[in-house]
């Protein structure tokens, strides 16, 4: 099982910032992908950012120039940090591991954080 506990969300005011991170623990031999997604009130899940092994990144177009993933893989940490925040931001954020468990192929995984609200308010 690998376990993922999010942390970070919260009240902030449009223009402001805020910063997310989501640690894994628990059987993991390898982490490829690692990365933020979000749900809004009546829309479906959407990306918002991911960083692969090696440091490449994708962004949703509505978060570029504002939003920023990073990860720490001595910490099996992701991180991300969002400023110049709007309205529409305001969702709640999950984060998503995925990799493997052993070095067999067949213990490949995706887990997902229980979530964590941004509110995007005046």
């Amino acid at each position: 099982q690998v376990q993922l506990v999010e942390s970070g969300g919260g009240l902030v005011q449009p223009g402001g910032s805020l910063s997310l991170s989501c640690a894994a623990s628990g059987s993991i031999f390898s982490i490829d992908a690692m990365g933020w997604y979000r749900q809004a009130p009546g829309k479906e899940r959407e990306l918002v950012a991911v960083i692969i092994s090696g440091g490449s990144t994708n962004y949703a177009d509505s978060v570029k120039g504002r939003f920023a993933v990073n990860r720490d893989d001595a910490k099996l940490t992701v991180y991300l940090q969002m400023n110049s925040l709007k309205p529409e931001d305001t969702a709640l954020y999950y984060c998503n591991v995925e990799g493997y468990r052993t070095w067999q192929s067949s213990s490949r995984f995706s887990s997902w954080g229980q979530g964590t609200q941004v509110t995007v308010s005046s």
